[in-house]
């Protein structure tokens, strides 16, 4: 794939995973690479600064994948050119007592970006239809009226869901959010060597746990539940892209030129102009300043 176009990962209808690669060869060496993804931050950076001048729009950046798929590494590198008052990074655990007594999408819309900056979500509102859709035992700790038991959580109750969060994603989006969702797209032979190379490397062993075996053995229920949430949600306004995450520096490439090429391509976005009174009296206010100085 000589260039990166971003229609090559947008998840189209009929939606099928298996359809998506989790690894492609984009022509480039590892140094061309680091090159093309320096000059896209750099070129977001200046965006973003313009765009917080404006303060039109907020950016939502949301990243699902496996465990591994490289989420926190794309994070750091994409966004490392930013200012830090710019972008601000939400890592989703499991809901604390205070969150679990609000509704599931509470937490999420507290963390939706101000106007002018970016918000990553580092896992996302998506884990109400994935991890729990895996281990449904999970809703019961939400303490939802007419949920009592597990056999209360039916397939309705999951089609409920999604269209809530096709309703929370399109208020927003209405509301000047642009919203990016990637899913890092890994293969579970892949998967299986990054987890060797946390119990290999000392330094590493801390982000090791026994539990992403457990979570491993489920690989295909999650496949199959992640296959259905993009196919539900992926709408115009709230993309989902297929990122292949078998090679972390090609996934970085595309996600960065996918999310410069569409904030750049907003014609909308631009340095606001003075007030016409202040731009009369600019060389006044100079004179002001420079008559301190004498």
């Amino acid at each position: 794939m000589k260039n990166i176009s971003p229609e090559n990962f947008l998840a189209k209808h009929p939606f099928k995973l298996d359809d998506y690669p989790t690894l492609i060869d984009i022509k480039m060496s590892d140094e061309k690479k680091k090159k093309m993804l320096n000059k896209y931050r750099e070129e977001l950076s200046k965006h973003q600064d313009t765009q917080y001048a404006q303060g039109k729009y907020g950016v939502l950046v949301c990243l699902q994948g496996m465990d591994t798929a490289g989420k926190d590494s794309l994070i750091r590198e994409v966004f490392q050119e930013f200012n830090p008052r710019g972008v601000v990074v939400h890592s989703f655990k499991t809901p604390t007592p205070l969150e679990l007594k609000h509704d599931y999408l509470w937490r999420h819309y507290n963390a939706l970006p101000e106007r002018g900056k970016y918000s990553v979500f580092n896992r996302t509102h998506y884990e109400n239809v994935l991890v729990t859709r895996v281990h449904p035992e999970y809703i019961l700790n939400e303490n939802i009226p007419g949920i009592n038991q597990m056999e209360d959580i039916t397939e309705e109750f999951w089609q409920k869901r999604f269209e809530q969060i096709r309703n929370f994603e399109s208020h927003v989006a209405a509301n000047g959010t642009v919203i990016f969702k990637f899913f890092l797209h890994l293969s579970k032979e892949e998967q299986r060597k990054r987890l060797l190379r946390r119990l290999e490397n000392e330094k590493h062993n801390w982000k090791f746990s026994p539990g992403d075996l457990k979570e491993r053995s489920l690989w295909e229920k999650y496949q199959e539940c992640y296959q259905e949430a993009i196919a539900e949600t992926s709408a115009p306004h709230a993309p989902w892209y297929v990122i292949p995450a078998d090679d972390k520096d090609t996934a970085r490439v595309i996600v960065a030129k996918i999310i410069h090429d569409k904030m750049t391509s907003m014609k909308d976005i631009e340095v606001p102009t003075l007030e016409p009174d202040i731009l009369a009296k600019l060389d006044y206010y100079k004179k002001m300043l420079t008559k301190e100085h004498e």
